[in-house]
């Protein structure tokens, strides 16, 4: 890491979960993640949205000192994972796209198998969301449904009480009925426990009902990083030769149905709640945001998230 890697983190970042400065991380000619600067507020629930090959999980890897970046800091509530990765990951659960499930473990030996590799481990919380979906504590992991295989993974990284959860796309190959029950027991979770989480996917409609921050993440860079809220109010959807009065092109794509070439504008921002100049074009949703933010860093019209 760069030699200002034990430097402190400015004062703004002390009410912030998770921090990142000047994060690079390449893979021999590839460039994972690029200068990033990231602060997840305490007790949020952040979308870390791009879509594949954008940088979310070597992100993640690097918070988990799983990567080690060329160049940048990052700190874990407040703890550096490179100089005191036990401490650090002591304050993290983890959930990743790949539930880590032992075939010939049933669901209670999984809890054991936890405990015994965290000694703060609260089994009776990870039990508790396990009853919650009807998950049998005598079931074998092989007999699990995809998921219910997450769900369980969920339940382990829960009970560990860790101040952070990362989750690197758990989502991703979920039915939709799976997808809803997995983030609300995680909404649940991070309310009851006052935790914050960090969240990945590249699929938009899985999280916008969940998270009130958004951090778009393309080509390794951050594209936007803002309250959700404030991505959808800020920003109009027109054709692309139709701009409203006072905004600023972001980037343009394919329309539904890719019979028109739409244009994502920012409104600039007036001193009230809302943005000055008149709403000219349509409310963008939140897909449209990300699409118009990945389309302008890849220079291009026409990009869909798969």
């Amino acid at each position: 890491m760069g030699s200002d890697a034990g430097a402190s983190f400015a004062p703004a970042a002390a009410s912030a979960a998770l921090v990142a400065h000047g994060l690079s991380k390449r893979f021999k000619k590839k460039v994972a993640l690029d200068a990033v600067d990231l602060q997840v507020p305490a007790g949020s629930v952040t979308a870390l949205v791009g879509p594949n090959g954008a940088g979310k999980t070597t992100l993640i890897r690097v918070c988990m000192a799983f990567e080690r970046p060329n160049s940048g800091r990052v700190a874990v509530d407040g703890v550096d994972p490179w100089k005191h990765r036990s401490e650090a990951l002591r304050r993290v659960g983890y959930v990743p796209q790949t539930p880590a499930v032992y075939r010939g473990l049933s669901v209670e030996d999984h809890l054991s198998m936890a405990r015994s590799l965290h000694s703060g481990f609260d089994s009776e919380i990870a039990r508790r969301r396990l009853d919650q979906l009807g998950i049998p504590l005598d079931q074998r992991a092989d007999t699990l449904s995809g998921g219910q295989a997450a769900q369980l993974g969920l339940a382990v990284a829960l009970g560990t009480r860790a101040r952070i959860l990362l989750l690197d796309e758990p989502l991703a190959n979920l039915d939709p009925l799976a997808r809803r029950e997995f983030i609300q027991v995680l909404l649940d979770a991070v309310r009851t426990e006052g935790s914050t989480a960090l969240l990945s996917s590249h699929i938009v409609t899985d999280v916008e009902d969940a998270c009130d921050r958004l951090v778009i993440l393309g080509g390794g860079k951050v594209r936007l990083d803002c309250p959700l809220e404030e991505a959808r109010r800020a920003h109009r959807l027109t054709e692309i030769d139709a701009p409203p009065p006072g905004a600023t092109a972001i980037g343009s794509f394919l329309g539904k149905g890719g019979q028109k070439v739409m244009m994502l504008w920012k409104l600039e921002a007036g001193d009230g709640a809302e943005p000055a100049g008149a709403p000219a074009g349509e409310s963008a949703s939140l897909e449209d945001v990300v699409l118009g933010y990945l389309a302008a860093g890849r220079g291009t019209a026409g990009l869909q998230l798969n």
